[in-house]
């Protein structure tokens, strides 16, 4: 039975020798396991299959689809950017906002599609996901790292216990970043419509989003 392979991934000179090596895995349609500057993530390049066996193992269908992580809002076109989400784009990203907007219908697989047509992306400002994603030059899904009902990994060996309880034999590349510190998962907003949504508190505060557009809706 095959193990995840660990890949040291701590610094600048370990972006440079491993980036391309994984970049290359996922355009063969791997799954990898990632550092960000909040929590570990699971995630495939846009590949169909790739994204049937990540689907499998988180378990998640329509309802919970992944998010993106990218570099700028080039990397995810055929998405339909409101004020609201530019505004709070140029001021928080890089870093810990998800904004969730419409896409273009048929644009994006299903298992990165909401059920309203919507895409949620993210830019990480992890300098090692920054590596990977120029490497690769496209977007990688983002999902974390745990066993359900468990919190998310903050460490590769935890990454590799929620690993081998969820996909056991699962040939996972698993990018050792070290431990990270503890923070929440990324705040999510809906932006995709005239009232940004707040779907999930996260790592930065209500407060901050509501000094860029005002009045936010909780969902939660």
């Amino acid at each position: 039975m095959s193990r995840p392979t660990v890949i040291p991934f701590h610094g600048p000179a370990d972006y440079r020798r491993h980036a391309p090596p994984v970049a290359a895995h996922l355009r063969e349609g791997g799954l990898v396991a990632y550092p960000t500057e909040t929590v570990y993530g699971l995630g495939c390049a846009l590949r169909t299959e790739a994204l049937a066996r990540l689907a499998r193992i988180k378990r998640q269908g329509r309802a919970r689809p992944f998010l993106l992580l990218i570099r700028t809002p080039g990397d995810a076109p055929g998405l339909e950017w409101t004020e609201h989400g530019r505004r709070l784009a140029q001021e928080f990203w890089p870093g810990p906002l998800t904004l969730v907007l419409r896409a273009a219908p048929g644009r994006y697989p299903a298992e990165v599609t909401g059920e309203h047509g919507t895409v949620a992306i993210r830019a990480s400002p992890h300098p090692g996901v920054q590596a990977l994603l120029d490497a690769l030059g496209d977007p990688i899904t983002s999902t974390s790292a745990n066993r359900p009902d468990e919190p998310p990994a903050m460490t590769a060996d935890e990454v590799r216990g929620a690993i081998e309880a969820l996909a056991p034999g699962e040939p996972f590349w698993i990018l050792d970043g070290g431990p990270l510190p503890p923070s929440p998962p990324s705040t999510v907003l809906d932006v995709s419509g005239r009232r940004p949504r707040l779907l999930r508190a996260g790592a930065l505060p209500l407060e901050d989003l509501k000094r860029v557009v005002g009045e936010i809706d909780d969902c939660g």
